[in-house]
């Protein structure tokens, strides 16, 4: 149920669009390009299982690991109402 001037669908449109924004924020952050044999972090051996089910891979599953871990996200819902925000 939408508020005042509103349509009805408000509110699942602002879940999509939230849902669409994360999508492309996760397709960014996939490798791009050449991948390595070698981690560019540590420097280990990519396995070729990660090499061939992830193109690009630049870092191993533990560097990525680390890296996954400290993803900065906005805690502002940039896309909701003024009163969503407030919440």
């Amino acid at each position: 149920m939408a508020n005042g001037w509103a349509p009805d669908s408000a509110v699942q449109d602002q879940i999509e669009d939230s849902l669409k924004d994360a999508v492309i924020a996760a397709r960014s952050r996939m490798p791009k390009g050449e991948g390595l044999a070698d981690c560019e972090e540590c420097g280990e051996t990519i396995p070729e299982a990660r090499r061939r089910a992830l193109p690009g891979a630049r870092t191993c599953v533990a560097c990525q690991s680390l890296r996954d871990k400290h993803i900065a996200h906005s805690a502002i819902n940039r896309r909701g109402s003024k009163d969503s925000q407030l919440r």
